[in-house]
């Protein structure tokens, strides 16, 4: 039997209830962290490395309850440009690959944070440059013409641009270079990435964002042929708890806790399936 752990994107607070969840369901005696492939999307990128990579999740979690200060009248960065690119994706009279490419190019001509800016930023969170050891497959799309690609140890893609890139949200984040291209938010692409866990007998997904795709994942979820499956999605709380915009810092602490309580609501459900 394998398993597989899919993790979606969802900014700021995606990052935060992701670990809360993973470390009340730890608590529960059920570790999600021992499953045989991890792929991560976006915030899940981030997500999945700290879980591959065998981090504390407790002080994972203390790290994400501190409170945060920011100057009066700021309050993260606003997602409108990922708002506008998402009606561009979600617009069924535009093919997929042609929506990801217009989006593409709104990526690439936005004003944003230079790339080894945002490198740096990225690499304070990682507890390491090299892949971890195991099945760690994370999520971009390539900004000229949209096609979605998997990047794992054997791509030859250094883990912190793979993980800058599955992160860099259109409009707020520059592309990522890796190789002769440049490459943009897994999220792109939609969904959570489930269909990639084909082969997997057990599949449980995290979404952070599930209220904007969940026909999309749930296709995903059929499409991996996983003997059992399960996704994991904010409920009202939660979502709540994230408040209206994703990439607000001062919403961690609330969205890991929403996190750890859910846990608590599902750890049953969870150990039931996963073994």
């Amino acid at each position: 039997m394998t398993k597989a752990l899919v993790l979606g994107g969802g900014g700021v607070t995606g990052i935060a209830w992701h670990l809360g969840l993973l470390c009340g369901l730890r608590r529960a005696g059920v570790p999600l962290g021992d499953a045989d492939t991890i792929i991560g999307t976006s915030a899940g990128s981030v997500v999945g490395t700290l879980v591959a990579a065998g981090v504390d999740l407790e002080a994972a979690v203390a790290l994400q309850e501190q409170e945060v200060v920011v100057p009066a009248g700021r309050s993260g960065p606003r997602p409108g440009t990922w708002m506008a690119a998402m009606s561009a994706l979600l617009d069924p009279s535009i093919p997929a690959r042609e929506a990801r490419a217009r989006v593409g190019a709104m990526a690439l001509a936005a004003s944003t944070v230079d790339e080894p800016k945002w490198l740096a930023r990225i690499a304070e969170q990682l507890p390491a440059r090299e892949w971890p050891a195991g099945d760690l497959r994370i999520v971009v799309v390539d900004t000229a013409d949209g096609q979605d690609t998997v990047l794992d140890a054997a791509s030859g893609a250094p883990l912190l641009q793979a993980v800058a890139a599955s992160c860099a949200v259109p409009g707020l984040m520059p592309p990522v270079t890796i190789g002769d291209r440049r490459f943009m938010d897994g999220g792109v692409r939609l969904g959570a990435g489930a269909d990639l866990a084909a082969g997997a007998d057990r599949l449980v997904v995290l979404a952070p964002m599930a209220m904007l795709t969940r026909d999309r994942i749930l296709d995903e979820m059929a499409a991996s042929g996983a003997a059992k499956t399960l996704l994991i999605e904010p409920d009202p709380l939660a979502l709540e708890a994230f408040g209206p915009n994703f990439m607000d810092p001062v919403r961690r602490p609330a969205a890991v806790r929403a996190g750890l309580r859910q846990a608590g609501d599902l750890a049953d459900a969870v150990r039931t399936m996963w073994w």
